[in-house]
């Protein structure tokens, strides 16, 4: 298989969830597709050295989380995660089946994504690629931490979110 061929595939596999991030760290429409395009560039540029340590599509993670990141610049402690009520796994940050029926109340989907905006540079990381439906494995893998680390990270800005929102999910 040429790279060509290797990077179209990658691209068609994987085009919606690297397009996900973009709006996760974005939310401007113009600057999500610049920062895709920037992550088709940079995945073109590395395609050469992936060495298969990782499945490719944790390989395309992280490449879209690190270039997202790259590409917010120094604003990145201040980039805002962009949540909506079509976010697929949003109901995986809170453990809540009935979060979907509450989320419709925009209150507390505004609210839900402050509290997500006030997280570090690491912990929005952390969500997006929960959000996105990676394992704890797959989330250790792109963001370069152990699996352990990972579960009591993520566990600490959940039970954190549940207090902060405890009120409002009654």
């Amino acid at each position: 298989m040429t790279k060509e061929e290797k990077f179209n595939t990658i691209v068609s596999d994987n085009g919606e969830r690297i397009r996900n991030i973009c709006r996760y760290y974005n939310s401007n429409a113009e600057d999500q597709k610049d920062m895709y395009q920037e992550v088709l560039v940079n995945i073109w540029k590395s395609l050469d050295s992936f060495r298969g340590d990782s499945a490719m599509s944790t390989w395309v993670y992280r490449v879209a989380v690190n270039t997202s990141l790259t590409f917010t610049g120094k604003a990145f402690r201040h980039m805002k995660l962009m949540v909506n009520s079509i976010t697929t796994n949003l109901n995986s940050i809170l453990d809540d089946e009935n979060l979907k029926h509450k989320l419709a109340e925009e209150k507390l989907l505004e609210r839900m994504q402050l509290e997500l905006n006030q997280l570090s540079v690491i912990d929005k990381a952390l969500i997006s690629l929960m959000l996105e439906g990676l394992s704890m494995k797959e989330i250790a893998e792109v963001i370069g931490i152990t699996e352990p680390n990972v579960k009591v990270k993520i566990h600490r800005i959940k039970s954190q979110l549940k207090e902060k929102l405890k009120g409002e999910l009654l």
